[in-house]
């Protein structure tokens, strides 16, 4: 959706800047088929996770041309359609699959509000507005930080054992990080961390979101 936001608003003002949280082995693969005209990169430490307050994907930060953030880290338009399943057509349901299309809509549209208006969009937060959404990460999450890098060290040298117990740890002092549980999560066939696991670790949020909604009126 990325590409056909850019291409749509035609514009050297704008650009999207995406980062994998992920290896590049895995990553490559889709940047190659994809081939976006934006930067695609990939950060396979989790810098920008730790630095965004990034939980999960996809996840994005408004950044505007003087380098000041317009808005925090937010769910960029993703809805959680996939856990409300029609068990005859095992896919989504009608009201499910409307509510992931109005959320992509409504944040894809916020987006080009902005570039048209800049600072004049009532998308565009001011800096206190920033600040009051922010939330400074706890002691728990910066060591879950530490030992997820450490982690990703002892993948890249081939010590799974090792790696798979930071990576276990941080995911435990980082409960709310999907991304870091992801990273060392049991794949399906394509290489995804979309097995039971993952389901059974979805089911127990229980009422609360998978994707918290962006602060956005309308926002489903």
């Amino acid at each position: 959706m990325w590409q056909t936001l850019i291409d749509d608003l035609n514009t050297s003002s704008f650009t999207v800047l995406a980062i994998a949280l992920d290896n590049s082995d895995a990553a490559s693969p889709y940047i190659r088929a994809a081939a976006p005209t934006y930067p695609a990169l990939i950060d396979h430490d989790h810098h920008v996770a730790a630095l965004y307050n990034f939980k999960n994907v996809p996840e994005a930060v408004w950044i505007g041309e003087s380098g000041r953030i317009v808005r925090p880290a937010e769910t960029a338009g993703a809805y959680e359609a996939f856990r409300f399943i029609d068990p005859e057509r095992k896919a989504p349901t009608a009201e499910a699959s409307a509510k992931k299309a109005a959320a992509r809509d409504l944040y894809l549209n916020a987006l080009r509000d902005w570039v048209k208006f800049g600072s004049a969009s009532r998308y565009a937060m001011t800096a206190d507005t920033v600040r009051s959404h922010l939330s400074r990460p706890t002691p728990e999450q910066s060591l879950a930080h530490v030992y997820f890098r450490l982690g990703c060290y002892l993948q890249l040298e081939g010590r799974e054992a090792e790696a798979t117990r930071y990576m276990a740890e941080a995911s435990r002092l980082h409960p709310d990080s999907w991304a870091i549980w992801r990273q060392a999560a049991p794949k399906n066939a394509v290489g995804l961390a979309a097995d039971q696991s993952f389901f059974d670790r979805v089911a127990a949020l229980g009422e609360k979101r998978y994707y918290p909604a962006a602060p956005m009126e309308g926002m489903p």
